[in-house]
């Protein structure tokens, strides 16, 4: 790990392939890490396992879970009992906003990293939002970023008074997953420590068939790789 230079910066940290690749980008620039992690009524909750694994194996120091119960609201198959869309190719993936959009996740996320931030006295926050190997949703577009960064340089005290010059800072969004991956490793990544399956098993084994499996899945086979999580034999 490259030796950071003690410039906070709030890290949105799930546990799964792309937030562990963005940690490892923002110590890589020096940055001193404060991740955080959403308890927010997933299904796929075994991300947070990971989310520690990683903080822990890329020498995190301070890693905060706050928890919103999003299901409160549902609207999403990751936060009500709405089946997973699984084996889609990559032209359904293409089209449309998926039943795994969570209703203004990113957005919600992103006003608690704010927050902290201003506690902290950074005006850096890191996001793995991704505009092209995604599955389309809208609070991963470059435009929404922008929008959001304008909007909150207006919402703080410390951006009224001068303090804070907000920066959301998204690494990955014009990357594809193989980028994504190969980035990762020679920055060090363990990808065996995460998760990204959408709907894993009780015992968190990955169900290879989501479009989030199968997005990495396609990731690591075009980097020449296999991808080190343990999925079913009839998912390959």
């Amino acid at each position: 790990m490259i030796e950071s230079s003690g410039k906070k910066a709030v890290v949105l940290l799930s546990g799964g392939l792309d937030s562990a690749t963005t940690l490892a980008i923002a110590i890589s620039e020096g940055f001193a890490p404060y991740a955080l992690s959403f308890s927010y009524g997933q299904r796929h909750a075994v991300e947070l396992k990971a989310a520690v694994r990683v903080a822990a194996s890329l020498g995190v120091a301070t890693h905060r879970t706050t928890a919103i119960d999003l299901r409160a609201f549902g609207g999403s198959a990751l936060t009500a009992d709405i089946a997973v869309p699984k084996g889609r190719d990559a032209g359904q993936m293409a089209h449309g906003i998926p039943i795994t959009y969570v209703p203004a996740r990113n957005t919600i996320f992103l006003s608690f990293a704010l927050a902290w931030a201003e506690v902290l006295g950074s005006s850096d926050i890191f996001i793995g939002v991704n505009a092209l190997d995604y599955s389309g949703y809208p609070d991963c577009r470059p435009e929404f970023i922008a929008a959001y960064e304008k909007m909150a340089n207006l919402a703080t005290k410390a951006g009224v008074e001068g303090r804070q010059s907000l920066h959301i800072h998204t690494p990955l969004i014009a990357l594809t997953k193989a980028q994504i991956i190969a980035r990762g490793l020679a920055l060090g990544v363990d990808y065996s420590l995460t998760s990204s399956c959408y709907d894993p098993s009780p015992e968190g084994a990955p169900c290879g068939q989501c479009d989030s499996c199968l997005l990495r899945q396609k990731g690591f086979r075009e980097n020449g790789l296999e991808d080190p999580l343990p999925y079913p034999e009839t998912s390959l």
